[in-house]
């Protein structure tokens, strides 16, 4: 049974009221710094071959992902309940729109980037383990394929064992993660035997590009940045376990965006600092390719051991907040009620998380790096883009609704974010049309569940 304090912060459903402004914040930080930094800027640099270009695409995919924190901020102090975007496309869209974007966000949303945290893990864990093969062993699957379902399975323990401790977990974790990447820049800046020519080398292949064919590799490569900047909306997710969420929802997605984007930069220039454009293009390491330049062999272990510790933050982070998004949608979904059950104890989203960790380990051992990543970005700009709409939709539809917070800028933060969103998705698709045209499948997938959970419903009750 809960504590006489946990029983005083019980929410309505059974989850607690125990997260503040810095734990809020933390969750935002480690959603965003996942296996993204340190994997996407060689697939980036395969397709642009100019570090200007490079540095472009992180600065916009921050401009963007502030831009919608603004407007989620708005959307969460309004509406502070767990599910984020499924609670706003569901109060502004309707039924069918939440239910999709909470099917998209077991699959896209949060399951696959917690599979690319924890394949990122893997292969970064290679360091220390050099017999760690992907190439298939047991049972069909490479070592890498293992440990990254092994990392899976644990976080789901360490999260059904308490949300209070799995809160607590995640804050320590984001301390390190943070810590060790300051750590980094600091040892960069003073130590790395770096050159300062990368940061202005084109590779010679790419020092023409035409310009269809650049704007095609910049959306394109934007898809990466923005999965990269996935988990500025993480606080939203756990709003109806913050204790102020009216007020600390809109701080801390703004202040966790903030200090990401800094961050963000900093990594790109120690990258390219350590190496040129050629060296990174295309290679998922490039944390390890740059330490290995800057710092030699000695300085790698550290800068691994850093990176290990952030892909597992990300990892832990998104555990927590994907079940409340399936929690919310079980509330309001009978044949998925099992879904909206929490420990008494706990106060953790046991069946949610359970079913999080099934789906996450089939899409473990179903794809590549860059192919998870590509999928999840489309798929996450899209619904990102729905939800952002909600606030100009809202302000016509329900101007009487209360709003503690309200978006700065508006309306053009959130027709700047609809903009660039929709460019983006246009080149995403040309460049990458099977990833594009697997993430719309999701979505109509959504649609039939919907439509199927609730004619089954509607057949028990005639019954």
């Amino acid at each position: 049974m809960p504590s006489p304090v946990a029983r005083r912060w019980l929410t309505e459903g059974g989850l607690w009221r125990h997260i503040g402004l810095r734990s809020a914040t933390a969750i935002v930080v480690a959603n965003i710094i996942g296996s993204g930094i340190f994997t996407t800027t060689g697939f980036q640099a395969a397709a642009l071959g100019h570090p200007g270009w490079i540095f472009a695409l992180w600065i916009l995919g921050g401009l963007l992902a502030f831009c919608g924190a603004l407007c989620y901020g708005e959307l969460g102090a309004a509406m502070p309940e767990a599910g984020g975007e499924y609670v706003y496309l569901r109060e502004t869209y309707g039924p069918l729109f939440g239910f999709m974007s909470a099917f998209v966000s077991l699959i896209a949303g949060f399951s696959a980037p917690i599979a690319a945290a924890a394949k990122g893990f893997a292969y970064y864990l290679k360091h220390f383990a050099p017999g760690l093969s992907d190439s298939p062993q047991l049972l069909g699957l490479p070592g890498v394929d293992w440990v990254a379902l092994a990392v899976v399975w644990a976080l789901v323990l360490v999260h059904l064992s308490g949300a209070r401790g799995g809160v607590v977990f995640n804050d320590l974790a984001t301390l390190f993660k943070v810590g060790g990447i300051v750590a980094i820049l600091v040892g960069a800046v003073v130590a790395g035997r770096g050159r300062l020519a990368n940061l202005a080398h084109v590779a010679p292949s790419h020092a023409e590009l035409e310009r269809v064919d650049l704007l095609a590799a910049f959306g394109t490569s934007l898809i990466f940045v923005m999965f990269c900047y996935s988990g500025w909306n993480a606080s939203a997710y756990v709003a109806a376990e913050m204790k102020s969420p009216q007020r600390d929802l809109p701080r801390s997605l703004l202040l966790g965006t903030g200090v990401v984007l800094a961050l963000y930069l900093s990594l790109n220039a120690v990258y390219f600092y350590g190496a040129d454009v050629e060296a990174l293009a295309g290679q998922p390491e490039v944390g390890l390719i740059a330490s290995r330049a800057l710092f030699g062999r000695a300085g790698v272990s550290l800068v691994t051991a850093v990176i290990l510790v952030s892909l597992l933050a990300s990892a832990s982070a998104m555990t927590i907040a994907g079940p409340r998004v399936y929690y919310a949608m079980g509330r309001d979904c009978p044949p998925l009620g099992f879904l909206a059950t929490a420990g008494a104890a706990t106060g953790a989203p046991a069946a949610a998380l359970l079913l999080q960790g099934v789906v996450t380990s089939a899409l473990v051992v179903s794809g590549r790096l860059d192919q998870i990543q590509q999928y999840t970005g489309f798929t996450l700009t899209l619904f990102g883009s729905l939800a952002v709409l909600s606030v100009i939709v809202l302000r016509f539809r329900r101007p009487e609704l209360p709003r503690p917070f309200r978006a700065w800028g508006y309306p053009a933060t959130p027709l700047v974010f609809l903009g660039v969103a929709s460019w983006m998705m246009f080149w995403a698709y040309r460049g990458r049309p099977v990833e594009s045209r697997l993430a719309l499948l999701t979505v109509a997938a959504g649609g039939a569940a919907f439509y199927a959970s609730r004619w089954i419903w509607s057949g028990r009750a005639r019954t």
